[in-house]
């Protein structure tokens, strides 16, 4: 049971490439990224007001902490993804995503000095000999003139943003229970997110919210954003971090084989030759220890 609960978990964070790939020319990516957390946040609060009473004393006193996890995951995560998939096909967003367990190592290093072994380090190259096979398309020959595409970039940021979170999650107030944790860097997400959704209104950008669009909505706000967290918070319990930490990488397969199924995208040559070096690296990297990585 534990198992297929991962498995519709990481079914459904796939689901989140496909969505902000379909939807992209309705709804503007900052505000899909508010009503998403908008709406994940009236379904949480009923069922967590009463452990954030309870608990308001532990939140208060990790209030800034709180705020950064936020802004890292639900802010800039959301925002950076769905801005990346308007120009980005999910195959792209998807394989270049993959690289966050390689950035964590790397963030680890850089910041709390954590080694690098030589076997992590030969990952690491490799990994990155993936990420520009994929960007160059193939064409190995081009990498002196080598230029990322906008959504690329977009797709690194919220990578790293990503993985900035995963390295200081460990700063995470334990006894905080984990529905209390998640209503708050939704509220706190949903703050920081709304000065650019005001901008995004500004700039004269428009939403037509068709009875689609609405769906895909509540599909987001209510599975990648809520279930799955609890799903791969049951798998952890249940089954220990690290085999459940292998499953995070079946999210790009996911990813791409819906892509083919809704979107009609084309798996090209070059991209399964450079997922191959990702995920080679990703196992030369976290062979000795699987980080546990909580995507949204």
């Amino acid at each position: 049971m534990h198992y297929l609960l991962l498995l519709l978990t990481v079914l459904f964070w796939s689901g989140n490439f496909i969505v902000g790939r379909w939807i992209y020319s309705e709804i503007p990516p900052v505000t899909l990224a508010f009503w998403r957390w908008v709406l994940a946040l009236v379904v949480l609060l009923p069922f967590t007001l009463r452990d954030l009473i309870r608990q308001k004393e532990l939140i208060r006193k990790n209030l800034k902490m709180l705020a950064l996890l936020a802004l890292l995951s639900v802010t800039n995560f959301s925002i950076f993804l769905y801005v990346a998939l308007n120009t980005s096909t999910v195959t792209n967003a998807s394989l270049i995503n993959s690289m966050t367990p390689i950035l964590i190592v790397l963030f680890s290093w850089v910041g709390f000095k954590r080694k690098i072994t030589l076997v992590q380090g030969i990952g690491i190259a490799v990994s990155l000999t993936g990420l520009v096979f994929i960007v160059l398309k193939g064409d190995l020959p081009a990498l002196l003139a080598v230029r990322f595409s906008t959504g690329d970039l977009w797709t690194l940021s919220a990578a790293a943003s990503w993985a900035t979170y995963t390295v200081l999650a460990k700063r995470y107030p334990v006894a905080l229970s984990p529905a209390s944790f998640l209503t708050m860097i939704v509220i706190f997400g949903v703050a920081f997110i709304s000065p650019a959704y005001l901008w995004e209104l500004g700039t004269g950008a428009q939403a037509n919210f068709t009875p689609a669009a609405i769906g895909c909505i509540f599909y987001i706000a209510l599975f990648p954003s809520i279930l799955s967290y609890l799903f791969w918070n049951m798998g952890v319990q249940a089954i220990g971090a690290s085999r459940t930490g292998v499953f995070i990488h079946l999210i790009p397969v996911f990813s791409i084989i819906l892509a083919m199924i809704f979107l009609g995208e084309t798996l090209r040559v070059y991209h399964v030759a450079g997922a191959g070096l990702i995920f080679t690296g990703i196992y030369l990297t976290t062979r000795q220890r699987i980080n546990v990585v909580k995507s949204p």
